[in-house]
């Protein structure tokens, strides 16, 4: 039986006070609540969120010949360190289970979180040197990979079908039973940072259930939002939104507000009260508990740096953290708008005027904004695609970042999915992943001609990507990464017609109005980021495609770049312009382009990586063109000039004081909080300078290339 509302427990529903305040209403559901609650679930059927009972089991059978790998694994390791046989038959060893298999709302073909958990005498090392040796040898696995540097190390694979992320964790304990309890703070003491944060993921979870009074209102509300998230674009913690234990702890906090309301009410009061939210006021389940272990905590009163997070959500348990690290203003302003549409829908669907699959409705992206940075990652091979990609896309939101705290710049809004390469300017084999950015330029008063250089913004990114990837000695010969600036009307010269066709006109974002009438261009910057974990986004590329792209078709490109055009300047006086064959998709240029009341101009100067990295050597290209784009009473007029002076080169990017809101930090993936102090800003304002002025730009061109409680080994 689905989770459809828990009507069997709401004739006992407990009196226990959930949560730091009292609750908004203790109303029980009426008729018509169920039946709005079946229909959810109808909807949500469509989109593959529920398992039948085949697949759950699969998914049962796998985990307890996992733990039993690891039970052997532990019990030969305890005999090669030569312990005494009574010790080692007593050894233990198990698997948890944690995020969303353990919370009960995993979807089809989602994959597991698991935790390893042995005794003392088993190293880290150990698990990934002679555990991972032992699954190599298992014919039912396959895709294997060690990610030992990870700010929480993990071993991927997938064991007969099933995705799993395996992490590691130590006790200074001689025995893992199998009936070890994790929420036991006592469990920390004595364990390194790593280890820590490895038990961090099961102990949040079981928290979180803990802390709710209807588990199946919960997880059934929780499925509908995550689904919801996902379809809307803003599920991707690596890129700054929201993670699968944020947008569960928020559903959790809503229903310690509502604790007898079914699924379908849960859902309108999620969007109500996040929707209207005073952030960064923190969401928290509890309140903070005091501990002796001295671990850090999220504290602004404390910790300085924690004042700056622009979206707080504490997880419950100690060590509390802040899981939305990664928000920024930006993502903050995508994620706010959307809960102001889901919160207009769902009432509409309550009284009767709408149904539950408009929630779930996808908006398009490409037609959302008039600017956009094509972010390109690229190698020779697939195999190092998938950790080039991997190490891009986790520093993606880094450039977010830098982007929004440009004065002239509104939004960066990244999209989280990831595209391939076009496959249709190829002649080589290579490997690609895209991103695509849409940018919002601040409206400006001034009427003069203003300057923006994005140099500094996009090379500071790239550099810091190179050099983690170097320090890791992860670079290789053919790893690029490249940045493109394209205009809404070009962007199918990077994506197939399908993807770009406008759909059905939905609710959207408003944060667009934000810069109305003002029209700025963005350039191109020679090394992007690239990260995808989707099989899909490996394809074959073309390194030399995004220089095709300048042979426009012969319609309106042709016509906007060969015709004369006359425009109107000022009263009734006409100017002459004549148009210069120039590519929508330049690589270090600068964009001049009057919209509203003012002028502005984008540009983008990048050299390759930094020289203090040791890096394969790349395509050169001494073209650099100066596109210049004038938006006059709804015309576009192009001209193109070399950049061959200093004097035509943008100033470097001013930065806005509102930067102080914007936090960078780094995390693995989707596990919990962390902080990679290698991607803070790398500022070389003489760097930048330097090749403001310099006449030819190497540019490097990128190749593209979870049943519904927890498992528990005892009970199998």
């Amino acid at each position: 039986m689905r989770e459809t509302g828990g009507t069997s427990m709401l004739q006992n529903q407990p009196h226990r006070h959930y949560g730091i305040t009292s609750p908004i209403s203790l109303a029980p559901p009426k008729d018509i609540d169920y039946i709005h609650t079946q229909k959810l679930v109808e909807a949500m059927e469509s989109f593959g969120v529920f398992e039948d009972e085949e697949e759950l089991n699969h998914r049962l059978v796998v985990l307890c010949k996992l733990n039993n790998l690891v039970k052997e694994w532990i019990f030969e390791l305890g005999e090669s360190k030569n312990l005494p046989p009574s010790v080692v038959e007593n050894v233990g060893g198990r698997i948890f289970t944690f995020g969303s298999y353990r919370l009960g709302v995993h979807t089809k073909g989602a994959d597991i979180d698991a935790l390893c958990v042995a005794p003392r005498h088993v190293e880290r090392s150990d698990f990934f040197h002679s555990f991972f040796e032992k699954l190599k040898h298992q014919e039912e696995i396959k895709n294997l990979r060690a990610v030992e540097d990870a700010y929480v190390p993990v071993v991927k694979f997938e064991f007969d079908g099933i995705e799993i992320d395996l992490v590691f964790a130590r006790l200074p304990v001689q025995t893992v039973s199998d009936n070890l309890d994790l929420r036991d703070d006592s469990r920390l003491r004595s364990l390194d940072i790593r280890c820590i944060r490895s038990l961090n993921g099961c102990r949040v979870t079981d928290e979180i259930l803990h802390l709710v009074p209807n588990k199946e209102n919960f997880q059934l509300t929780l499925r509908a939002i995550k689904l919801w998230a996902k379809r809307r674009g803003i599920y991707s913690n690596m890129l700054g939104f929201l993670g699968g234990v944020s947008w569960a702890m928020l559903v959790a906090r809503t229903c310690q507000l509502h604790p007898n309301a079914l699924a379908s009410t849960l859902v309108n009061k999620f969007f109500l009260i996040f929707s209207k939210w005073e952030w960064p006021n923190p969401v928290l389940l509890k309140q903070p508990e005091e501990n002796n272990l001295n671990l850090p905590v999220w504290d602004p009163r404390v910790n300085p740096s924690d004042r700056y997070h622009v979206m707080p959500i504490i997880t419950p348990a100690y060590p509390q953290q802040n899981s939305t690290y990664n928000v920024s203003t930006s993502t903050r302003a995508v994620v706010v708008e959307e809960l102001k549409h889901g919160l207009a829908v769902t009432n509409e669907i309550l009284q009767g005027k709408s149904d539950w699959p408009k929630l779930f409705e996808q908006p398009n992206f490409f037609q959302k904004y008039k600017h956009y940075i094509v972010l390109t990652a690229s190698t020779y091979t697939e195999e190092h695609h998938l950790e080039w990609v991997g190490l891009v896309e986790s520093k993606i939101r880094v450039l977010v970042g830098n982007l929004e705290r440009n004065e002239f710049i509104n939004i960066a809004h990244v999209n989280p999915q990831s595209f391939p390469g076009n496959q249709e300017y190829c002649k080589q084999s290579r490997y690609v992943s895209m991103w695509f950015l849409g940018i919002i330029f601040r409206k400006l008063e001034s009427a003069e001609s203003t300057k923006i250089d994005l140099t500094y913004d996009i090379q500071s990114f790239t550099d810091a990507v190179y050099r983690q990837a170097n320090n890791i000695n992860m670079l290789k010969e053919g790893m690029k990464i490249e940045t493109a600036y394209v205009k809404r009307k070009h962007l199918h010269y990077f994506l197939p017609a399908g993807t770009l066709q406008k759909r059905k006109k939905q609710s959207m974002l408003n944060i667009s109005q934000n810069a109305t009438g003002l029209r700025c261009k963005r350039a191109s910057s020679n090394e992007s980021l690239n990260s995808s974990r989707d099989d899909n986004s490996r394809t074959s590329y073309n390194s030399s495609s995004l220089s095709m792209i300048s042979k426009l078709d012969t319609s309106t490109a042709e016509m906007e770049r060969n015709a004369t055009i006359w425009r109107t300047n000022g009263a009734n006086s006409r100017e002459k312009m004549t148009h210069v064959a120039v590519s929508p998709v330049s690589k270090g240029i600068s964009i001049p382009v009057i919209g509203s009341k003012m002028e502005a101009a984008v540009a983008i100067r990048t050299s390759g990586p930094p020289s203090d990295c040791t890096i394969p050597t790349v395509i050169g290209h001494n073209a650099v063109s100066q596109l210049r784009t004038r938006f006059v009473q709804g015309h576009n007029e192009l001209s193109g000039t070399q950049i061959t002076t200093s004097k035509s080169a943008a100033p470097k990017r001013p930065h806005s004081p509102a930067s102080k809101e914007c936090s960078k930090r780094s995390k693995d993936r989707e596990k919990l909080i962390g902080q990679d102090s290698a991607f803070k800003e790398d500022g070389h304002p003489e760097d930048v300078k330097r090749r403001s002025t310099e006449n030819q730009i190497k540019l490097l061109k990128t190749k593209t290339t979870m049943k519904t409680e927890a498992f528990n080994p005892s009970k199998e």
